[in-house]
């Protein structure tokens, strides 16, 4: 079989392409570990986001769920974080598989396509933990108001670091990529 074919008809084939899945997807873990000390900063949106612009929304999507599932064996099983994770992270592969199916090129303005793109990603990420928490907790009108309310000051400072990670780091890190898709 053409691996070149099957990689563009977004199936998995070879040993090649699930090793890269399950090196990113450490990377990405070991990226979590290591920052998850530090409130509000958070490189995993940087990361995801030019692994699914080189790879595909589908190679992309695939990584997003392995991560959702191994880190709940590091951080702990929280059912609401695994359903937040499991929509959120093939939504985010797939905006950005689109916007590099779109694009095809990576330069300063499609980083800051990119950045932009992510903050409204981030945004997404916690109006839809705004709902998920709050429902399968059983939160009352007014906690699920307070819980919301409290979210805030925290999609904040995400944004301010999403918007420099991305904006900063986009271009570089889909150009090291790219170098290792060859």
């Amino acid at each position: 079989m053409n691996e070149r074919k099957d990689f563009k008809k977004g199936i998995l084939t070879s040993a090649k392409e699930i090793a890269r899945i399950a090196v990113f997807v450490a990377l990405a873990i070991a990226a979590q570990y290591l920052l998850s000390a530090v409130p509000s900063v958070e490189v995993i949106t940087l990361l995801f986001s030019a692994f699914a612009f080189v790879y595909g929304a589908a190679r992309g999507a695939i990584a997003g769920v392995a991560f959702s599932l191994l880190r709940q064996f590091l951080f702990g099983f929280f059912p609401t974080v695994l359903v937040l994770y499991l929509v959120y992270y093939p939504l985010l592969s797939l905006c950005f598989g689109l916007l590099g199916r779109w694009t095809k090129k990576t330069d300063w303005k499609t980083a800051l396509i990119a950045s932009a793109l992510a903050c409204v990603c981030t945004v997404a990420f916690t109006m839809i933990d705004n709902l998920i928490t709050p429902l399968f907790s059983g939160y009352s009108e007014r906690a699920w108001g307070l819980y919301f309310a409290a979210s805030l000051p925290f999609m904040g400072r995400q944004l301010i670091c999403v918007a420099i990670s991305v904006g900063g780091l986009f271009f570089p890190l889909t150009k090291a990529f790219f170098l290792l898709k060859k």
